[in-house]
């Protein structure tokens, strides 16, 4: 799904995103096109905001300040979407990632539409489907959540073998591999239950009477019904290997020079 490939600005709601997401938000971005303006909305001067400060340089995001005037009133909303004017107005960019759950934002993301812009969204999946549905894309960010590392560990377990003959045989040293899951912060919790005939209408619109057809075609169909369909909802990587553990499909090896592009087409019975 690399049809997109334009400059993005990327305006980030520090008080709804997840700081430790950012290296996995930005790379979400890159899919798509160029990250060229990257700003990040907040009153800097609360603590709440402390775990972006290392941040923002690392990953070249530029902070924009908005102090909170009123006990409970949210004033980067209002920020973020008149600076998002502005850039749309500049002609600079081709496209918005907003990053928030907040449905504030659903108004500005059906104006960039309006305008031809690629708009997507980044937020949890709590995030009021109004703002899923005015995007072209909406990534859940429990999906960017890297995954549990695994590592192998070797450890030694003392069996005393000692026998009348030989009282004093040394301890028989045993060596186990045994896989240690590293905790982190957040884990993944169930995946969603997959929605076949969404899958089956995407296949059918993608193929328009054909046999089979590019397994990206069916990933852009897919977008258009759902902004928020993505393979790693339901535990896959990517389309390819969700198309490969559907018993109705067949996915179909398709190299041109020298890259794969796969397609997929019903199993003949």
């Amino acid at each position: 799904m690399n049809e997109f490939k334009f400059n993005i600005a990327v305006l980030i709601d520090g008080d709804n995103a997840q700081a430790k997401l950012i290296k996995e938000i930005l790379e979400e971005v890159s899919k798509y096109g160029k990250a060229t303006i990257r700003r990040i909305y907040g009153d800097w001067t609360i603590p709440q905001m402390n775990s972006w400060k290392d941040l923002i340089n690392q990953y070249s995001i530029n902070p924009i300040q908005k102090f909170s005037y009123t006990t409970g009133k949210n004033s980067t909303d209002s920020s973020l979407i008149i600076d998002a004017m502005d850039i749309l107005h500049s002609n600079s960019v081709d496209g918005f990632c907003i990053v928030s759950s907040d449905s504030d934002y659903t108004g500005l993301a059906k104006r960039i539409r309006e305008e031809g812009l690629f708009v997507m969204g980044i937020g949890r999946r709590a995030t009021p489907i109004a703002f899923v549905q005015s995007c072209e894309i909406f990534t859940f960010s429990e999906n960017l959540i890297p995954e549990i590392p695994i590592v192998t560990e070797k450890f030694e377990t003392n069996k005393t073998e000692r026998s009348n003959k030989n009282r004093f045989k040394k301890d028989a040293v045993k060596v186990e591999e045994v896989k240690k899951i590293i905790p982190i912060e957040e884990v993944k919790k169930g995946f969603a239950k997959l929605n076949l005939s969404m899958i089956d209408k995407a296949f059918e619109i993608s193929t328009n009477e054909e046999e089979e057809t590019y397994i990206a075609k069916v990933g852009t169909s897919l977008r258009k019904i759902d902004p928020s369909f993505d393979p790693r909802s339901y535990g896959y990587k990517n389309l390819t290997q969700l198309f490969e553990n559907i018993k109705k499909y067949v996915v179909v090896k398709n190299e041109v020079n020298g890259l794969n592009h796969p397609l997929v087409k019903l199993k003949h019975h």
